[in-house]
């Protein structure tokens, strides 16, 4: 119930601001996200004896966010300038025998939550910007609920024990077929609001069938990027990486699998 309770709180906020909010509070609201996910992140770390210069990251990923509002033009070069910044950070700060894992998972704290979180206000700005954010999060989150469901109706075989003994083959493919579902759902629905312009909800610009296909590529992602945050935290011996949402756990486990879905759909924009 604290699971479902916190998501009808959350999701009506998040689609209001990716319509109507302006470019700098979407920026801002990315960023905030992304500084509470890297701080959980950062005490993973703290758990296998790293001790990552917190605030140092923190900058790192505010100025990451601010350059990239500024000069969008510019992030892979603002990227690298603070990665450089970051090591010589913990080349001068931190005792000699902890400079590796500190600078590590530092530049990693970056770019795992930094970076990969940062297209999401890089998709907003599109001409179809809000449409590609709500496909986003639509679909992610349809997959989330589907593989929760089918998972415990009809899963039996384990698709990942090691990493999510929860998780199993049936369940993922459920997943799947869960966002390519919602999807579908929101093809109809921009065809039926497409005479209001207000409505800003729009595919057009490429056939049904690739925003289908797109469903189940980004999908996948989101279902990797879940695993991926599952083995960073068995890694460090936790179940969640914080307690900060009822019935979710922390902020990087409520978005873990946007971490690699939101790249992939960004990329794959850019590619078509």
């Amino acid at each position: 119930m604290k699971r479902v309770l916190t998501a009808l709180i959350l999701a009506p906020v998040v689609l209001v601001l990716v319509f109507l909010a302006p470019k700098w509070l979407i920026t801002l609201a990315v960023a905030a996200v992304a500084m509470m996910a890297a701080w959980e992140f950062l005490g993973l770390a703290e758990r296998c004896a790293a001790k990552p210069p917190r605030i140092a990251v923190l900058v790192a990923i505010a100025m990451l966010f601010a350059g990239n509002y500024e000069w969008p033009d510019q992030t892979t070069s603002i990227l690298g300038i603070l990665c450089v910044g970051l090591i010589a950070y913990c080349t001068f700060r931190t005792p000699v025998e902890r400079v590796l894992a500190d600078a590590a998972s530092s530049i990693f704290a970056l770019f795992y939550v930094g970076f990969t979180l940062m297209t999401v206000p890089m998709l907003r700005e599109q001409s179809n910007g809000p449409s590609l954010v709500t496909f986003l999060l639509c679909v992610v989150w349809a997959g989330d609920i589907a593989a929760l469901y089918v998972g415990r109706m009809w899963g039996r075989r384990k698709l990942a024990p090691a990493l999510s003994p929860n998780k199993t083959w049936m369940g993922s493919a459920g997943s799947v077929a869960g966002s390519v579902a919602v999807a579908g759902v929101l093809l109809g629905l921009a065809a039926l609001l497409a005479h209001w312009d207000s409505a800003r909800l729009s595919f057009v610009d490429s056939p049904w069938w690739y925003w289908l296909l797109l469903a189940a590529v980004v999908n996948v992602a989101a279902q990797v990027g879940d695993l991926a945050e599952s083995a960073l935290k068995r890694s460090a011996g936790v179940k969640d990486s914080g307690n900060l949402l009822p019935g979710h756990g922390g902020m990087l486990d409520r978005i873990d699998a946007l971490l690699l879905a939101a790249p992939v759909l960004w990329y794959a924009q850019v590619i078509h």
